[in-house]
């Protein structure tokens, strides 16, 4: 995809939802890191399901450490690896305590430093909660990189990088949740809805048709 392209295919999903942002529940840089700690393998409806109940009661480093892991864990046991997550939790909230006097750090490294968090999770703190130009590369993201020829690689960094210097500078804080969105609800693995595809004319996947069905899976 050329850079007029790219371009052309920003201005449209920006035009189609100007401002996007997560599915995910939350009114503050902790509460997100926790969300975004439990939606690792689940559903965001799933994972607002919990802690809709969950920051009620606990929405603080300290109150959830105080609340224990077998006190978090009635809020989350309907969420997939509830019990890995439920100690990730614990151990992220004393490390707060202990380190950043219970705030959520805005550098990458101590970000990545806590129970849980690898790279992606890094990334949609940045973006999401500090505004940090940054791209979480997830299966959506990855699928519509490729699928389009918007940034292609066979790995979930080099498709970041290739994002991170192609997307034209003024898209780029939003073009995490745009991408995403669109993966999740336009550019599905199995059947993307090419026929009400707003970038369609802009994408460069050759087994689209225009019932939307493809052959084979990215």
């Amino acid at each position: 995809m050329n850079p007029e392209k790219r371009r052309a295919f920003f201005e449209q999903l920006k035009a189609n939802n100007p401002k996007p942002t997560t599915e995910l529940e939350y009114n503050s840089p902790f509460e997100l890191l926790i969300a975004v700690l439990l939606s690792a393998q689940a559903t965001d409806v799933s994972v607002n399901k919990g802690t809709r109940k969950l920051f009620k009661i606990a929405n603080t480093p300290k109150a959830l450490l105080d609340l224990g892991e077998e006190g978090v864990k009635p809020f989350i046991q309907h969420i997939g690896l509830f019990n890995s997550k439920g100690r990730h939790i614990q151990e992220t909230c004393r490390l707060l305590l202990e380190k950043h006097q219970g705030q959520v750090p805005k550098i990458r490294e101590e970000l990545e430093a806590l129970p849980g968090v690898g790279r992606k999770t890094a990334n949609v703190i940045l973006n999401t909660a500090f505004g940090q130009p940054t791209i979480a590369v997830d299966t959506h993201i990855f699928r519509v990189s490729n699928r389009t020829g918007l940034a292609p690689g066979k790995d979930v960094v080099k498709v970041e990088e290739q994002l991170l210097k192609r997307v034209p500078k003024e898209y780029l804080l939003d073009a995490h949740h745009w991408l995403i969105l669109h993966g999740r609800y336009t550019c599905k693995a199995r059947n993307p809805d090419c026929a009400q595809c707003i970038v369609e004319p802009l994408c460069g996947f050759k087994q689209k048709t225009g019932k939307g069905k493809v052959r084979g899976n990215i």
